[in-house]
Formats: C-alpha cells, sequence, structure tokens
C-alpha cells in the first residue's frame, strides 16, 4: 500500500516549527479559563438536550453562564492591563 502523505515542498512545507510556539503555548495558558468555562456550559447543554429542564438544570445554566461571562471579563481585564499605552 503507498502512502499518500505528500512530503514534497510545493504540497506540504515540512519544519520543524509544526509544533506551537513558546508564545503560542503561552496565549492558549492565558484564555484556558475562558475554555474551560466554555466547555463546561457545553457540557451542561448536552446534558439538557434530551429531558425537560428542571429547576436545579436551570440553575446550573445560569451558573456556568456567570463563569463564561466572567471568565471573559477576567481575561478582558487582564489583556487591558497588560497591552502598552498607545501614543504614551
Amino acid at each position: 500500500m503507498e502512502s499518500i502523505v505528500a512530503l514534497q515542498d510545493r504540497v506540504t512545507p515540512w519544519s520543524d516549527g509544526l509544533e506551537p510556539s513558546d508564545a503560542e503555548l503561552n496565549a492558549i495558558e492565558v484564555e484556558m479559563p475562558v475554555i474551560s468555562a466554555e466547555v463546561e456550559l457545553l457540557d451542561v447543554r448536552i446534558a439538557l438536550l434530551d429531558r425537560p429542564v428542571s429547576e436545579l438544570d436551570e440553575r446550573r445554566i445560569r451558573r456556568a453562564r456567570r463563569r463564561l461571562l466572567a471568565a471573559r471579563r477576567d481575561l478582558a481585564a487582564k489583556t487591558m492591563t497588560s497591552r502598552p499605552e498607545v501614543g504614551a
């Protein structure tokens, strides 16, 4: 059986740079609380797809949404404080 992997540089340039850089990994680490909160909210929504929503489920949804909003707020605040002043 022949391999269908493209090894020619014209098709798929191969380099050692296929792994994420340190800067990209740091950016992911900074955004991880938002990613985790989004996954949690998605988990709650998936769990409720095939059943009626109870009062407890409504609280779970609200709690997951609040955590996501808080994580986004914290990320935005962190981004604004680490951004250099423009024109200063």
